[in-house]
């Protein structure tokens, strides 16, 4: 008899769905086979199911069994598949009617005793099933509160099999699980840290200010020990929230990766990634024999730091360049070619120096003027192309450290960073881009019109300071930004001043 279930395989962070088609014939020799591009994790499915289906007291059919997974051309790969293919194996030998799972998709792991345990990517087959209008998604009870945040389809989160079979008889004997929006993005918003814990680095503060009121790329340049990594967990804070369509991109791609909590229905807050300088390409940037999204996707909608920049290999570094440039990043191999959201905030940190002590009034810096010449020259030209603002983080003395004061909570910072955000979308309406980081030649020249006095000062910069055209077009982009952070339609001179401060790398500071 024959029998066909509805289930969905991942591919990057989308699910497409899956015909479980289950042949059993009573003649010829026992056999249970799974066809239809299966990786090594589908094909052990058959003995998992084989004993779940022995322990719930099923007599499980001596016969040629043959499981097809449609399309036969789409790589299936993980555990998802072992309750469709147990639930076809059933509704075959007639246990139940092939009518009652119509309308629902399947998807789960077995245990040999028919719990059912969780599996990655809940959230995005929740996606497939509302776009393919079924009744409902019937998944592991630990993956309903992610898969229940999507609206338009029926979650049904199940413990076993045998939980599975009753639903099925009887489908008005399980609850449908639901999920209050409202509370999940509230609960999931709360961040543990605060810029008010920042002591000192003001004008460190300041230049992340400006740079989440722009989306610019920073680079932070000091000794150890100065704050660099304190201050760059806390730029998340002072972000504008996610707004849910965000959050539920986000979640995805953690869902597919296997990064939520148990539980866990929304990640509504900025991610914070900070790779090990001795990362691979392929971990920082995605890929695989099957593809998986690496740390630049996995910081998305948020700030990924890279900590120690010249540190990391060179080849690491220069994969960065098609994300920060386009906001997304192909990864491509043999069995597939899969683009990855990628729209991150980077955020990198170096030492002046080797030794870190160079320009430190307190410490004595040790390193030959070719070792600090070979050490800023690892990162190469074209990446630095692409980081905004570069700014001195000098180390804190003792009198700000043991002061009492406390600087300004992240909360206050981030509604000025929303009003500023909110004029640059008012602005770009249309045009593509969200933010003045993401202005193009055309954007600046359109928007970034100069009163005579700045226009006079940013001449005077350019001539006495050497700076180049890179330069030129970073100091427009960050005083568009610090004029929104006024509310100012024109750009004015003490504007371009400040912009000009946060180009240390241009004027030769290091």
């Amino acid at each position: 008899m024959l029998s066909k279930i509805l289930s969905a395989s991942v591919v990057g962070i989308d699910a497409y769905p899956v015909d479980v088609e289950v042949d059993i014939a009573s003649r010829g020799l026992p056999h249970f086979s799974v066809v239809g591009l299966p990786d090594a994790a589908v094909k052990e499915s058959k003995d998992r199911v084989r004993a779940a289906l022995k322990n719930i007291g099923f007599n499980f059919p001596l016969k040629q069994i043959t499981v097809n997974l449609a399309p036969a051309d789409l790589k299936k790969e993980g555990s998802s598949f072992d309750l469709p293919i147990a639930v076809g194996i059933i509704a075959a030998e007639g246990v139940i009617e092939m009518s009652l799972t119509q309308g629902y998709l399947f998807t789960g792991e077995l245990s040999l005793d028919g719990k059912i345990k969780p599996v990655r990517g809940a959230l995005s087959i929740a996606i497939a099933s509302r776009d393919l209008g079924l009744k409902g998604i019937i998944i592991p009870k630990e993956n309903a509160s992610e898969a229940a945040v999507v609206k338009g389809v029926s979650v049904l989160g199940m413990d076993s099999l045998p939980e599975v079979i009753d639903f099925l008889r009887d489908g008005n004997s399980k609850k449908i699980f639901a999920v209050d929006l409202d509370k999940a993005l509230e609960e999931n918003s709360v961040y543990e840290e605060d810029f008010s814990e920042v002591k000192g680095q003001e004008h460190a503060k300041r230049a992340l200010e400006v740079a989440a009121a722009g989306g610019h790329n920073v680079l932070m340049i000091g000794p150890p020990g100065s704050g660099k990594t304190m201050l760059a967990k806390r730029l998340p804070t002072i972000l504008p929230r996610m707004t849910f369509d965000e959050a539920l991109e986000t979640t995805k791609i953690h869902s597919v990766a296997g990064l939520l909590k148990t539980g866990q229905s929304l990640l509504a807050i900025r991610t914070f990634r900070s790779p090990h300088h001795t990362i691979s390409d392929v971990a920082l940037i995605g890929g695989g024999q099957l593809p998986k999204p690496g740390e630049v996707s996995l910081a998305h909608n948020g700030v990924l730091f890279l900590d120690e920049l010249p540190e990391f290999k060179r080849n690491v570094l220069e994969v960065l360049r098609q994300p920060l440039e386009n906001g997304e990043v192909t990864v491509s191999r043999a069995v597939a070619s899969i683009t990855y959201p990628a729209n991150f905030m980077l955020i990198a940190a170096m030492n002046p120096c080797p030794c870190g002590y160079l320009g430190d009034p307190r410490h004595q810096c040790t390193c030959a003027p070719g070792q600090i010449h070979r050490y800023r020259h690892k990162v190469s030209g074209p990446l630095l192309d692409r980081i905004d603002i570069h700014i001195e983080v000098p180390a804190v003395p003792y009198k700000e450290l043991s002061t009492e004061y406390s600087g300004e909570k992240s909360e206050d910072i981030m509604q000025r960073i929303v009003a500023a955000r909110n004029i640059q979308l008012d602005r770009f309406k249309g045009d593509r881009i969200y933010s003045n980081g993401q202005m193009k030649t055309r954007h600046i020249r359109k928007y970034c019109k100069l009163k005579s006095d700045a226009q006079s000062l940013l001449e005077n910069a350019m001539q006495k300071l050497g700076l180049s055209a890179r330069a030129y077009t970073r100091i427009l982009k960050l005083s568009r930004t610090i004029a929104d952070l006024e509310s100012s339609e024109k750009i004015q001179s003490h504007h371009i001043s400040e912009a000009i401060q946060y180009r240390n790398l241009d004027r030769g500071m290091f």
